[in-house]
């Protein structure tokens, strides 16, 4: 029996409240926790280069989906992928970076990435996952980093003898030519 004058709670307000006391104690999940220096990102591959882009640019990561041409396309537009009921335009990075195909093998992962319009998903060489990296490993741009990867990477991180380029996904969206993936 209850005592007079005390509300008596209801399972859904006792789980309410369990709630709102476990909220309060939260540390937060790693991807919510901001240390002072530390950068995250996706790390991947394209050619020889070692990059790294923002988890604010990347939307997914998704093994390569069934892809079809359009034709009157660029050649490093590779086609229209159906995602999810979601028509993604996907292009080859290497090819329009380099001018040179990338090589597709079974495990090609693609990056969606955000951009006026829609997404668009990007073929990559190979994907590395998150890497981390703090102030005390910014490194100079790699000499000879120029051509069409100087447009795109700013700045970089060498961790373990490794040059890892921070590669701006939101400039190559905004970039004209890669907007216009016609012929």
């Amino acid at each position: 029996m209850s005592k007079p004058g005390k509300k008596r709670l209801t399972p859904f307000d006792m789980l309410l409240d369990i709630e709102e006391r476990s909220l309060g104690h939260v540390a937060g999940r790693p991807e919510q926790i901001e240390a002072p220096g530390h950068w995250r990102g996706v790390g991947f591959r394209l050619g020889q280069r070692r990059l790294v882009s923002s988890f604010d640019e990347v939307m997914e990561i998704l093994p390569l989906p069934a892809v079809t041409a359009v034709p009157g396309a660029q050649s490093w537009m590779l086609g229209v992928a159906n995602v999810r009921g979601t028509l993604l335009p996907v292009v080859d990075l290497k090819q329009f970076l380099e001018g040179e195909r990338t090589v597709v093998h079974e495990g090609q992962r693609v990056l969606v990435v955000r951009q006026g319009g829609g997404n668009v998903a990007v073929l990559i060489d190979e994907l590395f996952g998150q890497r981390t990296f703090n102030d005390s490993h910014r490194a100079d741009l790699p000499p000879g980093d120029a051509g069409r990867y100087s447009h795109f990477v700013s700045q970089a991180y060498r961790l373990a003898d490794i040059d890892w380029g921070v590669f701006s996904m939101s400039t190559l969206t905004r970039t004209p030519e890669f907007r216009q993936a016609t012929l």
